[in-house]
Order: structure tokens, then sequence, then C-alpha cells
């Protein structure tokens, strides 16, 4: 019956249509042929590139514009300038706050965030081992935080900061219950087991030669490995500037190139030719290339029978500017900010836009904010208490460890371009029943409590002054009323 049908349909011309159960994402073809169709794992995509990846990211840090901008915009936005916040709230039976408790657990973990006691090199505080954690991730895909307890300090705990790179790379094996990739020792459920580090940077050869790397295996339970994980299984991380690497390095040659062009096109502004070859005086290179060098107002001579041929550089030609900004917005996408932070450009924005473009990236550096509470403040927190606790540091009984190990960490919020109408947004929420006081105060970045406290403070200094001050919300709705009130009667 089918061969019959397709007589017959070749016979009067008509050709069926064929569907084929396929994607056009998949075909393969000449517009498609370059197409990476190889699956592999997470792992075996970062083996041969891990390194390069680093170094290049390394190298836009210390010599592109936006790059930096890139760091220090992740820095200042996720961070600020007093890192995540601890706020304590250990609660005694009665199920009320621990005040006592609290503020002494709170001073002594800001002492011991000092660079006298935080980290074994005695010149980096808490802040600073935050802001290296954060940097070190973006730039090298992860980092390492080692836990030295028993350190000769008054928490018993201090903190190393080891850098990707000493993770042995190349260490790749079976063990009786797991395996090992790029140093990093698991069992048989992924889960990490020990590190094997190498005592010195590798890439100290020039200063230290070529003497032998021991390598160190340092148990898990010693070790914060800090990295984003993008696919399941993955043993190391990438740094974040993977996707954008290329575009920032091909917009910096293309810069770089307009910059030549327009300096040389300012430049030079004529040539003198010579009638006589006597007395000619030229620079020469070594293959007898006539060599002058491009000066502002400068007017060289030429030799006898040679004429010069202007090349006229219209650099920068009129597209560079939305060129420049269109490659930068694809890099800010890459990057997970606004073009307007990456360029720190705020041509041309106004406040509702400005506002849309802010809500998404400072989504993104809450998303940061998060990975760092929970995968190195939680951590160093939980270890410091113990130790502080274990050693009577704190003149706490070590058997609460449970109830004191209840801490908050808060990091930097922002404020808008107008506060004045987010705070009245606020306002207006807290009338209608729609949000706490506790909750606008917690998203402001502080803490109900201490504003309490702080007020109940204010109040008892302004008592015991026996001063009084105005109350401006009272002041401003007079004034309003009085306003209306004026309208009213002219009317």
């Amino acid at each position: 019956m089918n061969k019959f049908l397709s007589r017959l349909a070749d016979r009067f011309g008509f050709q069926p249509k064929i569907h084929k159960r396929s994607f056009a994402a998949a075909k393969i073809n000449r517009l498609t042929n370059d197409w990476a169709t190889v699956i592999s794992s997470g792992d075996a995509e970062i083996k041969g590139d891990l390194k390069t990846l680093r170094a290049r990211a390394r190298e836009l840090e210390r010599n592109n514009d936006y790059a930096r901008r890139y760091f220090k915009a992740l820095e200042n936005n996720v961070l600020g300038s007093t890192g995540i916040g601890l706020q304590m709230k250990s609660r005694d039976f009665s199920g009320n706050l621990d005040q006592q408790a609290n503020k002494k657990i709170e001073a002594a973990f800001s002492d011991w965030g000092s660079k006298y006691n935080c980290c074994v090199d005695g010149c980096t505080t808490w802040i600073d081992v935050q802001r290296l954690a954060l940097r070190s991730m973006a730039r090298d895909g992860s980092v390492l935080i080692r836990f030295v307890r028993g350190y000769a300090n008054p928490y018993s705990l201090a903190l190393q900061i080891i850098e990707a790179d000493h993770l042995d790379h190349d260490f790749n094996d079976k063990t009786a219950d797991g395996q090992v990739r790029f140093g990093v020792e698991t069992d048989k459920f992924g889960k990490p087991v020990a590190y094997h580090v190498l005592q010195r940077h590798p890439g100290d050869v020039h200063v230290l030669g070529y003497a032998a790397n021991k390598r160190e295996r340092i148990p898990a339970s010693e070790v914060l490995h800090l990295f984003v994980k993008d696919r399941p299984g993955q043993t190391q991380g990438v740094p974040w500037l993977a996707s954008a690497i290329s575009g920032l390095r091909m917009l910096e040659g293309y810069r770089e190139a307009e910059l030549v062009a327009a300096r040389l096109g300012a430049a030079k502004c004529g040539f003198y030719t010579e009638t006589s070859p006597d007395g000619y005086v030229s620079s020469e290179d070594s293959d007898g290339n006539l060599v002058y060098e491009a000066e502002p107002g400068a007017f060289e001579r030429l030799p006898m029978g040679m004429d010069f041929k202007t090349v006229d550089f219209q650099h920068p030609n009129g597209a560079f500017g939305d060129f420049n900004k269109a490659v930068l917005r694809g890099v800010a996408s890459g990057l997970g900010v606004s073009y307007n932070t990456l360029a720190n450009d705020l041509e041309g924005v106004n406040y509702s836009s400005i506002r849309a473009g802010l809500l998404d990236e400072r989504e993104e550096y809450k998303t940061h904010q998060s990975f760092i509470i929970d995968h190195l403040c939680r951590p160093v927190f939980f270890a410091w208490l113990e130790q502080a606790l274990l050693t009577d540091a704190l003149n706490l009984p070590a058997e609460k460890m449970d109830k004191f190990n209840a801490a908050e960490f808060r990091g930097r919020r922002w404020q808008w371009v107008d506060p004045l109408k987010d705070v009245q947004a606020n306002i207006t929420s807290i009338e209608a029943g729609l949000k706490s006081r506790r909750q606008v105060v917690s998203e402001m970045g502080g803490d109900f409590e201490d504003v309490i406290d702080e007020l109940a403070e204010d109040q008892s200094l302004i008592e015991a002054a026996g001063v009084s001050l105005g109350d401006s919300s009272k002041e401003t709705a007079t004034n309003e009323q009085k306003q209306n009130g004026d309208e009213n009667a002219t009317d």
C-alpha cells in the first residue's frame, strides 16, 4: 500500500512533507561544524584549561581596567567596608535572648578577628580573610582555608589561607575507597576526605629554584575548600571571569589600536623633500629602513627621490563608543553585573532604569553573600566557638555548645537612589500590616534588638540631660496641615 501511494504521489508530482523528530540546535552542518558535541564530565572539561584560565584571569586583574573594576565592585557590594557581620541569638530557658552571653561572644569573636589572632601570618584580619576568599574564588576559581587548632593565641585557633595553586593539580589516583582528582581525595560518594597540598607555591621556581616540592596530605576536617559548583561531581572551581576573558582581552586590544592610531594621526604634521642629497641626516634601523619618531608639530626631512604619501588616521571613529558599549554589555552579562557598574557609566540613566538594573544585580550580590555565610562564616565560627569554649577563653560552660552556637550573619545592604521613597514605602507597608518593623530593619541590614536598645539608650540620655528634641515626623505633619489650611483659606 505504501509503495502504491508513493508511486501515485510521484506520478502527479506531489512531494509529501517528511516530519523528523529532532532538534534544530542539534543539527550538524556547515554553520555548526565547529560547535562542540562531545559529552564530558565537569572535571574533564576543567582539567586541561584550569591553569590557563587562572593565569589569564590574573593578567586581566593586573592590567585590565574593567576586570579590576569588577573585582572592586564585587568586594564593595558583597562585603562592604565591614564585611559579613555577626549577630548572636542565644536564648535562655525562658526563650528570651541571653544578652550577657551574646555580647560576650560577639566581643570575643571581634577580638579574635584582629590581625594578631585571626591568621597564622599575624597580619590578616577576619575581614581580610573574607575579601581574599571572595576575590580568589572570582579570579582563581577556588581557595583553601585551613584551621590551625592549638595555635598560640587566646582562642587556640588561627586560619591559614592557601592559594588554590597549592592543590596538586597533576595528582590523580585511585584509592581503596574512592579517588584523587586534582589533589582532592574523595570517598566513593564524592565527599572530600583529604587535600594533597604542595608545601610551596609551584610558581615560586624563580625565587626558590627547582628544589623538590613536597606534597602534604591534610584531612578534610582541617580545610575549607571554597568554590562554586556549576555541575554535580565537580572537584574544582573555575574563575568567574571564564566566559568574559576573551571579550575583555579582545576589547583591550581594540582600544589600544584605536588609541595608537589616534595618537599617530595627531602627531605628525609634515615633511620636507630634499632637492640635493648633501647634508641629509636621518635615523635608520638595522635593515637600512628610515625611522621617524612621531611627535606633535614635527616636520621631518626626506632624502632626494623619496616622496611621502599621507595616511589619514580617522580614529577613533564615530562607532567606537557604541561598539565599546556593546562589547561591555556582553561582558557584564557574563559577570552578573550591570553595564553601568562595570563601565562606571551613568550617562543616560534615570531613576527607573537604574533601579531596575540594580535589583537584578543586587540579587547576584546576595547570592554571593549567602555562599560566603554558609561556606566560610558559619564553619569558621563553629570551629572558633568550639576551641574558645574548650579552652575556657569565653568563661562560658562548654556543655552548652548547642545553645551558644546560635549565630546569625548579615551581609551589607544598600541605599537606593531615592531613599525617601523607599522609607515611605516601608512606613506604608508597616501601617498596612504587610511588613513588620523587624522585617524592615533586617532588610536594611540592621538588627531589631539593637535598634530597640539604641532607641532606649538615646531616650535615657535625653531624659538625663533634661533636653527636649522635636519630633520631626510630627513637625512635618503639622507643617503639611498648616499648608493645606492656608491653601483652603485661599480658595
